[in-house]
């Protein structure tokens, strides 16, 4: 069975935002806006797209 994969995609500036929220985008592997990261489907990495929703567009 193969893996599920997310593209995530950051869409709006870190600046001026929760230092945990700018830790979360780091840790999503996002450096700069546009930038973007394919990681696997699991519940933590959906906890973290959840958390900073607001920052970033999640392809599935």
């Amino acid at each position: 069975m193969a893996e599920k994969k997310l593209k995530v995609t950051l869409v709006k500036s870190v600046i001026g935002t929760k230092q945990d929220h700018r830790a979360t985008v780091r840790g999503l592997g996002l450096r700069r806006l546009n930038s973007s990261a394919v990681l696997e489907d699991t519940a933590a990495v959906r906890g973290m797209i959840n958390k900073v929703a607001y920052l970033v567009k999640c392809e599935g």
